[in-house]
């Protein structure tokens, strides 16, 4: 037995053999790393704001004729992966939103005699003519697909904030 502490007997590691890290160079590496982290997610925020992104093509998605006043119709756009619903607020208006919640990705469906959009998944309510949360845990309002009216069609023109 040797004349140091026990622990010494259990963990026999020769002070040339450590490699040891003080708070303040640890410190310090952290403080390189976050900056770099920062860094990078600017240049790729300026990136894609200086981008701006390819303008979405505009998509006929229904004759206005079809749906009748209150009803609602699921198309795709901008691509055949994004779903979305048209409801028809009015003889001459029409609304589209993104029929995925903003809380967790739920399909929304719409509720015609509430005139709401629900999500079944936790009990989330948008308003049909704005998409704007009435109740639950979505934290923002549904995305909204800009509509023209075009020689009788309903036609997707791009999406809005």
């Amino acid at each position: 037995m040797s004349d140091g502490p026990a622990w010494k007997d259990d963990f026999p590691i020769a002070w040339a053999d450590d490699d040891l890290v003080t708070r303040r160079a640890f410190t310090r590496s952290l403080l390189w790393v976050s900056c770099a982290s920062f860094a990078s997610s600017a240049a790729l925020a300026a990136s894609a704001a200086l981008r701006g992104g390819e303008p979405l093509l505009a998509a006929r998605i229904a004759v206005a004729g079809e749906l009748p006043v209150g009803g609602a119709k699921v198309f795709h756009y901008p691509d055949a992966d994004t779903p979305c619903v048209l409801i028809r607020t009015g003889a001459e208006r029409f609304v589209a939103f993104a029929q995925r919640c903003t809380h967790l990705g739920c399909p929304v469906i719409y509720e015609a005699q509430a005139r709401r959009l629900a999500c079944p998944c936790h009990e989330g309510y948008f308003d049909a003519a704005s998409g704007r949360v009435l109740s639950g845990p979505p934290p923002r309002p549904l995305p909204a697909v800009a509509i023209e009216l075009r020689a009788g069609d309903v036609w997707a023109v791009g999406m809005r904030a």
